[in-house]
């Protein structure tokens, strides 16, 4: 059963299908066999051009809707650190895309399935209305400069 989703959490929404995109692609790089440093360029332009701004909206305007001390917020904040260390991660790479794909796909099934369930049954309309003024619908645009997991 599909989720509804508020209007104002959908381009987050969007933006969490990307990530699950770059999930499946470390996933299929890894199982071909593809060179680490490919899959690695890959991940490192995501993260650099979607990740982290995602995240600092996501923990600017959407997680103070919940207290700081909110055990969902404290959850999704470690997990926020941990996907950190993994993108960031220079040493045993091959081991941290693995470990990288799978903790975003379980973040994002996470963060879609409880946190942004709960987020928009208690936000205020004029809480919702902040989230939806600062993250608008941008086509995303992917790096096709090297497709490694065609």
């Amino acid at each position: 059963m599909a989720i509804k989703r508020h209007e104002s959490l959908q381009a987050f929404s969007r933006d969490h299908h990307q990530a699950l995109l770059l999930c499946w692609k470390i996933k299929v790089g890894l199982s071909k066999g593809v060179c680490i440093d490919r899959i690695k360029a890959y991940t490192n332009w995501f993260y650099e051009n979607h990740i982290l701004e995602h995240f600092e909206m996501e923990e600017k305007f959407i997680f103070p809707v919940l207290s700081r001390n909110h055990e969902l917020i404290i959850k999704v904040l470690k997990e926020h650190k941990l996907l950190l260390e993994l993108f960031n991660t220079t040493s045993q790479v091959e081991k941290s895309l693995g470990e990288l794909h799978i903790a975003l796909k379980n973040h994002i099934r996470f963060e879609e399935r409880i946190l942004f369930n709960e987020i928009q049954n208690v936000a205020s309309q004029r809480q919702l209305d902040l989230i939806e003024k600062h993250h608008t619908s941008e086509k995303f645009e992917d790096n096709l400069n090297d497709v490694f997991w065609k």
